[in-house]
């Protein structure tokens, strides 16, 4: 199943380093079969509040997320942006697409017994 790796990340002023990361990250996706859905786009509030950018990588399942994130490739690159950068980065599965949120509401309500 499709997972995506969502990282929330807090605007800063843009550093060389941030720069390097951004030039190097394209190439520890490839081995893993990710790919950018969302990369700092324009966001439009419509409920709540929110702050900074939003990121979005597609992967083919959630172990090529989690491979990813781990390899070598990635670790090296990664404190280019945590030392610059603040902000959650979660990894969430997708749905088949014949997901129905009124077949989770029946799960739910048969797990409660409602």
């Amino acid at each position: 199943m499709t997972a995506y790796m969502l990282a929330h990340l807090r605007r800063a002023p843009i550093h060389s380093e941030v720069l390097e990361y951004l030039e190097r990250i394209d190439a520890t996706l490839v081995p893993f079969g990710g790919r950018f859905i969302v990369h700092g786009g324009s966001v439009e509030v419509l409920e709540g509040g929110w702050s900074g950018d939003l990121v979005i990588v597609e992967f083919p399942d959630s172990a090529s997320a989690r491979s990813w994130y781990h390899s070598p490739a990635y670790q090296e690159i990664k404190p280019l942006r945590t030392r610059h950068l603040a902000g959650e980065l979660v990894l969430v599965d997708g749905v088949d697409a014949d997901h129905r949120s009124a077949d989770l509401a029946a799960a739910l309500r048969r797990a409660n017994g409602s």
